[in-house]
């Protein structure tokens, strides 16, 4: 990882974690779906001209478009809705928390759809400890019955099962086609599907909305979405997919302290608890703590 792999994967970090606040503050105004459709919609037309500017492929065909759509329902307006009502219920730091456990779903479903992606010891070692990280995150509690809360929390582990599904159609169906072309498809596909969802079940869109309520639009849209979409796809072209794993850890923290500052919020120390699991989980699927480091200096092994 070169400095500039790490100054962008962190600051890809402050935006996603900011990301959970924003959507706070536009609830405080708007119902989920519209929040969704916003995004959506502001997305796309920040990052068609990108497409266009950079002369990248255009997507033709009825089958592409249909491929396209259903990523934005898998990789936008499912997991977005998702946690966007279940912040209504929960708190932010608990919902980015939740978020986390995206990786691991990941990693089991390409376990199971992918003959190359095999789920050795050590990534279900890594696995095991993330799910135990979620138990421990949600709480016996949630057991006993499904109050809001505890179906918010469910909700924002459905929006990591839909983010896990994404990975796993982008692979079959989307290879070949640029990402910042696929990104800005797949938001237009959540566009298609959130705006009329939205206008049935919440009403036309508001004209008059607050500044901070603009504000909020305007950073998942603009921000947390086309700008992190664009960086997103550096930091891979810099570092590897692998290491963009390492956003996963960094996100949760940004969020738990902007809801402590900014919104005041207190999580239980089980909720602390679950997130050291699952940060250890996925440090376990990295892998490379358990690497031991070559000597400096030293000669590799001769192979025979």
């Amino acid at each position: 990882m070169t400095n500039a792999a790490w100054a962008q994967l962190g600051l890809l970090a402050l935006i996603w974690g900011g990301s959970f606040l924003a959507v706070r503050v536009a609830l405080d105004q708007i119902g989920p779906l519209w929040v969704v459709g916003h995004r959506a919609i502001w997305a796309t037309l920040v990052l068609w001209p990108v497409v266009l500017l950079r002369r990248l492929p255009l997507p033709r065909g009825a089958r592409l478009w249909g491929v396209l759509i259903i990523m934005g329902a898998l990789n936008n307006a499912i997991p977005f809705g998702l946690l966007a009502w279940g912040q209504q219920h929960v708190e932010t730091g608990l919902i980015a928390i939740l978020n986390a456990a995206t990786a691991i779903f990941g990693v089991l479903f390409a376990a199971i759809f992918f003959a190359d992606e095999r789920l050795t010891a050590r990534k279900a070692a890594g696995v095991a400890l993330g799910f135990s990280g979620v138990v421990w995150v949600i709480g016996p509690s949630a057991l006993s019955g499904f109050d809001p809360g505890a179906l918010g929390q469910v909700a924002a582990i459905g929006a990591t099962v839909s983010y896990a599904l994404a990975g796993v159609w982008a692979r079959k169906m989307m290879g070949g086609l640029p990402p910042l072309t696929a990104a800005a498809g797949m938001t237009t596909g959540a566009a298609l599907i959130m705006v009329p969802l939205a206008w049935t079940f919440e009403g036309a869109p508001l004209l008059d909305l607050a500044p901070a309520t603009m504000a909020g639009i305007a950073y998942v849209s603009i921000g947390s979405t086309a700008l992190a979409y664009i960086i997103y796809y550096r930091v891979i072209a810099l570092a590897g997919s692998g290491n963009v794993l390492l956003v996963t850890l960094m996100v949760a923290p940004v969020a738990i302290l902007l809801g402590v500052v900014v919104l005041g919020e207190t999580l239980p120390p089980r909720a602390y608890a679950g997130f050291a699991l699952l940060a250890g989980g996925l440090a376990v699927l990295d892998g490379r703590l358990l690497r031991r480091p070559r000597a400096r200096g030293a000669a590799p092994a001769p192979k025979f």
